[in-house]
């Protein structure tokens, strides 16, 4: 199991059961392409960067060749300031460096890395359980001080037609655009949303010219790379994200912990970027990353005081080097009956063993699932 194959461009490694089948990169763990099967049919719902197995001519971090499924980020956002006398690439070496491989079996894997940018250590734990169409991930950060902001960074490839998917969250206390714009057209880079404007639905956001938009129906505003982020309400024992694919008859889902992950940043990416890589054919992508963050700045903003800081949101954790930081994380799929579409809600099923998606239809699903692991610490 600790052998290597080049999966789109890059030494992986492979984890399965009877219901997932997951790659794992060696460069920067980025977890994906993923195949789920369910109802006789295999789904593969991230996104793969399309220049994966390109020689590419313009320089880039790691990261961004890579780029795919999900990957955990330490620190997550840009990273363009340094954060006193660190140093940190974008999203982190935890997106950038090689990980070792420190135990792996079927349906399993423990890879590690050493950090440099702030000496310590992240575990990445990844399995699959028997019977859940889910992945569980576990990152654990270890011997480190001092505030850092960590987030998961999914990205998911929506079919291409409009509204083919559609987007919710569970209750959010506060929801923004970033407060600077995303791209800038003398950069061949271009964004839609009101820089700063800010919204308590998905439903309407405003946009630049004035009018008005809907988040929760996606892909849309082809030409366009925005940023939109909420707040969790970190009163719920579990926080969800959900995007219903009516056509393709599935719902993916996404749990966490919102005290340890406060908030979910939007990055709606459908063409709007026409340089190199990205070159425009980076579409119909939505990017579901739960973090705790200032939107995707970096730790150095994330750290200081900040307009979410000011409103009592949390932008950063505190890491003891005792006690280390705990992050899991759970993203599944179930199939869903006609006329189911966008998620109402999520709740813990019988024993906790599994949860129950309500649609505002009325319509339900249940999926087998372990709730517990999202509070889980061994």
């Amino acid at each position: 199991m600790k052998t290597k194959i080049t999966k789109y461009g890059q030494p992986s490694w492979r984890i399965a059961n009877a219901a997932v089948e997951a790659f794992v990169t060696e460069t920067g763990g980025h977890l994906g392409p993923v195949t789920f099967q369910i109802g006789g049919k295999k789904i593969q719902p991230y996104a793969v960067a399309p220049w994966a197995e390109e020689k590419l001519e313009v320089p880039l971090p790691p990261m961004l060749k890579v780029l795919r499924g999900d990957f955990f980020c330490l620190p997550f956002g840009g990273n363009e300031t340094p954060f006193r006398d660190e140093r940190h690439p974008p999203h982190g070496e935890t997106a950038n460096a090689r990980w070792r491989c420190t135990a792996a079996g079927e349906g399993r894997v423990h890879l590690s890395l050493v950090t440099k940018a702030r000496p310590g250590r992240v575990d990445k734990f990844i399995s699959l359980h028997a019977g859940h169409a889910a992945v569980y991930q576990r990152h654990v950060i270890s011997g480190m001080r001092g505030p850092m902001n960590p987030g998961h960074h999914a990205i998911l490839k929506f079919p291409d037609s409009p509204g083919s998917g559609l987007l919710a969250t569970s209750p959010f206390v506060w929801g923004q655009v970033s407060p600077t714009p995303l791209e800038n057209p003398a950069q061949r880079g271009y964004s839609c949303l009101q820089p700063g404007t800010v919204f308590q639905s998905l439903e309407k956001v405003r946009t630049r010219d004035g009018g008005w938009t809907d988040l929760s129906a996606y892909p849309a505003r082809r030409g366009f790379e925005d940023i939109a982020m909420v707040v969790g309400d970190a009163r719920q024992p579990f926080a969800w994200t959900a995007v219903s694919f009516p056509v393709e008859g599935y719902v993916w889902f996404a749990l966490k912990d919102p005290r340890v992950l406060r908030q979910t940043i939007f990055w709606l990416s459908n063409g709007g970027r026409h340089y190199a890589p990205w070159n425009g054919r980076h579409v119909n992508v939505m990017g579901l990353e739960e973090v705790t963050s200032y939107f995707h700045y970096g730790l150095a903003e994330s750290a200081k005081k900040n307009p979410l800081t000011a409103k009592g949101h949390v932008t950063c954790h505190r890491l003891d080097p005792k006690k280390p930081l705990v992050v899991n994380y759970i993203m599944a799929v179930a199939p869903i009956p006609k006329g189911f579409d966008h998620v109402a809600a999520i709740v813990p099923g019988a024993g906790r063993q599994s949860v129950r998606l309500t649609s505002r239809s009325g319509r339900t699903v249940v999926a087998p699932l372990d709730l517990d692991f999202i509070g889980r610490e061994d």
